[in-house]
């Protein structure tokens, strides 16, 4: 395999990673000792790093830390990771492969704000519209948006905009709530089965951001009769795919061990 690394650079970065990863300050000997590089190299690329803001030198000890330069650099990536910009590929790929309706959504002020609709060419379309709110404890959007909430701030929401019944399947008791959303942390999904309106299902997943939080959801939503058996199974599969893809476009980065499911 042909490599274009320049060394210079690649060293550079790994003084970067390595002051990340230490989380504080490290002396010229320390950092030489862990990178198992000379002093004499090392001296010129933290000098330069220093020189471009990227580093800082104390003036009373000499020690180097992570600079300013890379603070305003991270602000431009994050503001950069608009959620429905980075999303709408993957939500676009994934109607194309379940030709059923997808929907990206985010959580406010307790209710379910649709931000990105792809409709199915499908028959029995969804009725649904960017921009609509919709309960959160009714709409497999909701529900796994609110399972990674605070508990307390899940009892606020329920307190401030109710249990209201829609189907004969929706959720109305708060204990029943509880355990429903501690299912779906678990599973890493959430389904609606008919609980907004009869004959319709959803299968939900949580996207996160470059900090690890739960910022959005998207899912499939489609008549029970289309999505069941092993058509709900691929649904489930490529909806909580599709979520971790967005995930990673929006920067993060899963602990090693862990996965999209994870708190």
């Amino acid at each position: 395999m042909v490599t274009t690394r320049i060394r210079s650079v690649a060293k550079a970065l790994t003084i970067l990673d390595l002051l990340a990863a230490h989380q504080g300050d490290m002396s010229l000997g320390e950092i030489a000792r862990a990178l198992d590089l000379p002093k004499s190299t090392l001296h010129g690329l933290l000098a330069t790093l220093r020189d471009f803001g990227y580093l800082e030198q104390s003036p009373f000890d000499g020690r180097y830390r992570l600079g300013v330069r890379l603070f305003e650099i991270g602000n431009i990536v994050a503001n950069n990771w608009d959620v429905r910009k980075v999303a709408a590929p993957h939500i676009q790929k994934l109607v194309d492969e379940l030709e059923e309706t997808v929907h990206l959504v985010v959580l406010d002020k307790g209710e379910v704000l649709y931000i990105d609709k792809r409709e199915s060419r499908q028959s029995l379309r969804i009725v649904s519209q960017v921009g609509m709110r919709l309960p959160a404890h009714c709409t497999g959007v909701g529900k796994v948006l609110l399972a990674y909430l605070h508990p307390s701030e899940v009892k606020r929401i329920i307190a401030t905009k109710g249990l209201a019944r829609y189907t004969r399947h929706t959720i109305t008791d708060p204990r029943q709530l509880e355990a429903e959303l501690a299912k779906i942390r678990e599973m890493g999904y959430a389904v609606d089965n008919e609980e907004i309106m009869d004959s319709l299902r959803c299968v939900a997943a949580p996207i996160r951001n470059h900090n690890g939080k739960v910022c959005a959801a998207v899912s499939v939503s489609g008549p029970v009769a289309r999505l069941e058996g092993e058509k709900f199974r691929l649904a489930v599969e490529q909806v909580v795919r599709t979520a971790a893809e967005i995930s990673a476009g929006l920067g993060y980065r899963p602990a090693v061990g862990s996965d999209i499911s994870g708190t």
